[in-house]
C-alpha cells in the first residue's frame, strides 16, 4: 500500500552543470561548492571557449556556468555558438563587472541569466535551479545597467500599458531581481499561476527574457520620477 508514496519521496537528480571559467581559483571554487550542494553537480569544467565547444557536446548538462571574458572566444560567443546547436541548454553568465554592453549582447547571443561572481554560493545555487526552471535571474543592479544601455542606444518604449494589474505586480517583482518562489509567497499564488503570468508578460511586452522586460518597467515615467525625486 505504501509503495506510491515510496515512489514519489525518491530523491529528484541533480542538476547537472558545466562551468566555463578562466581563472583557476574561481573555477576550483565553483567545482566544490557545486559538488558539495546537495541536489548539484559539476559534470565538467573547461578554461577556453574553444573547449567548452569540444566538450559541452558529450556532458549534456542542464545549466552551464559561462565566463563573459574568456581568453580567444569569449563567452557571448560560445554562448551564441552552443545556443544554435542546443536551443534547450541554459546558460546563467558570470561577471566581474557589470559591463552593460557585454551583458545585452550575452542576452541577444541567448543568455538566460546573469550572476556577479561575488554573489554568494547560497544565491548562486538558488539563480541555478531558476536558470534550470526557465527562469532569468539577475541582480537588480545589472537590470539597471540593461536599462541604461537601452536608454544610451534608443531602445526602450514603454509598453505596459497592456499589463493586468496582476501582471505588473509580478513585473515589478522580476525586475527588482526576486525569484519565482518568493514572487509566489509575496503575492500568495502558486509559483505555476507566476509562471503563467510571466509567460503573458513576455508576449504583451513582446521580450523573450527577465532583463528585457525589467528594461521596460524600469522605463515608466512614474519609477523614473521617483528615482530622480
Amino acid at each position: 500500500m505504501n509503495r506510491p508514496s515510496e515512489k514519489n519521496d525518491r530523491p529528484q537528480p541533480p542538476v547537472k552543470i558545466v562551468i566555463v571559467e578562466d581563472e583557476t581559483w574561481i573555477r576550483e571554487n565553483l567545482v566544490r561548492e557545486i559538488n558539495s550542494a546537495p541536489g548539484f553537480r559539476c559534470l565538467n569544467h573547461y578554461r577556453t571557449a574553444e573547449e567548452a565547444l569540444q566538450g559541452i557536446p558529450a556532458d549534456q548538462p542542464d545549466v552551464v556556468l559561462m565566463d563573459i571574458n574568456l581568453p580567444g572566444m569569449d563567452g557571448v560567443e560560445c554562448v551564441r555558438r552552443l545556443r544554435a546547436t542546443f536551443p534547450e541548454l541554459r546558460f546563467l553568465m558570470l561577471t566581474v563587472y557589470e559591463e552593460s554592453e557585454k551583458i545585452f549582447k550575452s542576452l541577444l547571443a541567448g543568455a538566460n541569466g546573469y550572476l556577479l561572481k561575488r554573489t554568494s554560493t547560497a544565491e548562486m545555487l538558488e539563480a541555478i535551479q531558476q536558470v534550470r526552471g526557465g527562469g532569468a535571474p539577475m541582480s537588480s543592479s545589472i537590470a539597471r545597467k540593461i536599462v541604461a544601455y537601452f536608454n544610451e542606444m534608443g531602445m526602450v518604449k514603454t509598453h505596459t500599458a497592456a499589463l493586468s494589474p496582476r501582471e505588473l505586480q509580478v513585473l515589478e517583482l522580476l525586475a527588482k531581481g526576486v525569484a519565482y518562489k518568493n514572487i509566489a509567497d509575496q503575492l500568495s499564488l502558486s509559483i505555476e499561476t507566476i509562471r503563467m503570468n510571466v509567460k503573458h508578460i513576455y508576449a504583451k511586452l513582446h521580450v523573450h527574457s527577465r532583463g528585457e522586460a525589467a528594461a521596460k518597467y524600469l522605463q515608466q515615467p512614474q519609477f523614473r520620477r521617483s528615482e530622480n525625486g
